[in-house]
């Protein structure tokens, strides 16, 4: 298996989130161990213009991340309980991500970051240069799905509509 370089963070998210299936998400567990574990399913946020996407709402200290060069990870908290895992993709001050919503044996965002011990620290983190959390190209080829977003109707029918969700 190969890590994924800088030169794969850095296309455009609609690029890169199709891609992500099937792909392995590598982590240092709090038992000091690695575990790998096969992405089954992401969303696409396309920048300043999609009313989903945090970066809609303008840079912030929350959304600076995503105004980086890809590869960074977009770390939030939501329901004042759950970590949500983003990947930050594209060229710098182009803010895209993609959220990780399901890992092998762990479906749903919220579940795999507890279950793994994500948490804020991970904020920023290089999943280039990391010697805790990365992607690795299994060199498998998966069938990928796509269909609409979950959970964003707050973005209106034309955003929550895009086929920007990909899964296995």
């Amino acid at each position: 298996m190969e890590r994924l370089t800088r030169d794969f963070y850095t296309r455009d998210v609609l690029d890169v989130a199709p891609e992500l299936p099937g792909k392995s998400l590598v982590i240092k567990l709090m038992d000091g161990s690695y575990g790998s574990f096969r992405v089954t399913e992401v969303e696409a946020y396309r920048g300043e213009e999609d009313k989903a996407c945090h970066a809609s709402k303008g840079r912030t200290a929350r959304t600076e991340i995503m105004f980086h060069q890809g590869g960074r990870l977009y770390i939030y908290l939501i329901y004042g309980m759950y970590w949500m895992l983003n990947i930050v993709t594209g060229e710098k001050d182009d803010p895209q991500a993609v959220l990780i919503r399901g890992i092998e044996n762990y479906p749903g965002p919220g579940i795999l970051t507890k279950s793994l011990g994500i948490d804020k620290s991970f904020y920023g983190e290089d999943l280039v240069m990391s010697g805790r959390i990365w992607l690795e190209d299994t060199g498998s080829v998966h069938t990928v799905k796509s269909g609409p977003r979950i959970g964003i109707d707050y973005a209106g029918e034309y955003w929550k509509s895009r086929p920007w969700r990909y899964y296995l």
